[in-house]
């Protein structure tokens, strides 16, 4: 079992990574997120990979943060969800946008990535819903009145706009769109912006 890579990039491709560890350069199927975020050819880099054996193939799977790789490894675990579909969902979601999407049920969210129809994302929400609320700090948070402690910008702006008498599903669907980067208070803004729109 191959636990992580630590040496030189290579060779780039879409979701595909070539890391040389003492001599051996080994190819991993990845994320575009990931790529994004370990830097270009002949940088040192270190992934967290998955090896999944078939009967005609061993492939390695590797990701720059280990909750991407527990997303993935969560993923695979469905039915009919491969890890080429896994990587798709990845490269358009982070692993705490996806659980949020997942938490809130909506599955016409995840049809919008490419190969993932009205099925597969119901059968991802229904088998993988109670397990991301117990494993994923963000969605954790989200009961909690917003505070000064360090948490999630998405948690805490959730937790603010249940605060205010919103309703999860409700505004779900809108902050999930933003981008997470921004503060709480900056998010709240823009999704009680957009619920002004909708109400017109």
């Amino acid at each position: 079992m191959i636990y992580s890579l630590h040496g030189k990039i290579v060779e780039t491709a879409p979701n595909f990574v070539v890391i040389e560890c003492g001599g051996v350069g080994y190819a991993c199927r990845t994320t575009q997120t990931t790529l994004a975020k370990i830097g270009a050819v002949g940088e040192e880099t270190m992934l967290y990979t998955h090896m999944a054996i078939h009967d005609t193939a061993i492939e390695l799977f590797g990701f720059a943060t280990k909750e991407e790789l527990h997303c993935f490894q969560m993923l695979i675990t469905v039915s009919g969800i491969g890890g080429k579909a896994g990587l798709a969902i990845l490269s358009d979601l982070t692993p705490n946008r996806f659980a949020l999407l997942v938490a809130s049920g909506d599955s016409l969210a995840l049809t919008k990535i490419k190969g993932i129809g009205k099925k597969s994302a119901e059968r991802i929400i229904l088998d993988l819903k109670d397990k991301l609320v117990k494993t994923n700090p963000v969605l954790q948070e989200m009961p909690v009145v917003v505070n000064t402690s360090k948490t999630d910008s998405l948690a805490e702006a959730m937790a603010g706009l249940l605060v205010l008498g919103y309703r999860q599903e409700e505004v779900m669907p809108i902050l999930v769109k933003q981008d997470e980067n921004l503060s709480p208070e900056e998010l709240i803004k823009f999704t009680l912006r957009e619920l002004g729109r909708q109400a017109k």
